[in-house]
């Protein structure tokens, strides 16, 4: 039996104060978080929108939900009363449904940017070129139902940690980039979500504030 709570200690441990760990349940059931939960864990994270509701629906709420997974707009509506961070904001259009259903739900939604920062052409992400456009907009800056924390991206999966690192590191200084030029006074524009269960040592000592780490907690996949 994995013992969750166990596996989140010795993360928890071995990585910095400043870093945020953000333990994705995936298919795992709800009493492997609700255990984990009871022993003072309270951020969890999912990668598809009917198991983050249905978990959120039947678990205690005070846990502190975030959507990790590629999110499509119509199902925006679905988190947006309840979820703390959406980290795949890959679209301008998705931007615009977020800052509506936050209106409607009456709260602030909280997005990161997701940047393509892989070599594989399957994963999801603005260029930082389109980045640059979407905050060179007034349409952005007149969204105010969002909150961008910062960037979000996912390395190439290959064994080449060299690449890995490079990715993880162009990241982190487009992160630095952006603070300076269009959010200097932005307390919130801090966060760089990156590496997961093979890859976060190497994204932390690239500068990770949030690592989201699946199978090493909970176990291989279903």
């Amino acid at each position: 039996m994995v013992n969750v709570s166990e596996n989140i200690r010795k993360i928890l441990a071995e990585i910095p104060s400043g870093v945020k760990l953000i333990p994705i349940s995936k298919t795992k059931p709800e009493e492997m978080i609700l255990s984990a939960r009871d022993d003072g864990f309270k951020t969890f994270g999912e990668n598809k929108v009917q198991d983050l509701v249905r978990k959120y629906e039947s678990l205690p709420k005070d846990i502190e939900w975030h959507m990790v997974g590629h999110m499509q707009s119509n199902k925006v509506k679905y988190l947006a009363p309840f979820v703390y961070l959406i980290h795949g904001v890959d679209s301008f259009k998705l931007l615009k449904v977020m800052n509506k259903e936050a209106l409607k739900a009456g709260r602030i939604l909280n997005g990161l940017l997701q940047i393509h920062i892989a070599r594989e052409q399957t994963k999801f992400g603005f260029s930082e070129d389109e980045v640059r456009s979407i905050l060179d907009s007034d349409d952005f800056w007149g969204l105010k139902n969002i909150n961008i924390l910062g960037l979000m991206g996912m390395a190439t999966n290959t064994p080449d940690i060299r690449q890995v690192r490079n990715e993880f590191r162009r990241l982190k200084k487009f992160q630095e980039e952006l603070k300076k030029s269009y959010f200097p006074d932005n307390k919130y524009f801090n966060e760089v979500s990156m590496g997961m269960s093979g890859d976060y040592k190497i994204a932390i000592e690239e500068g990770s504030t949030m690592i989201r780490v699946g199978s090493l907690i909970f176990g291989p996949r279903n």
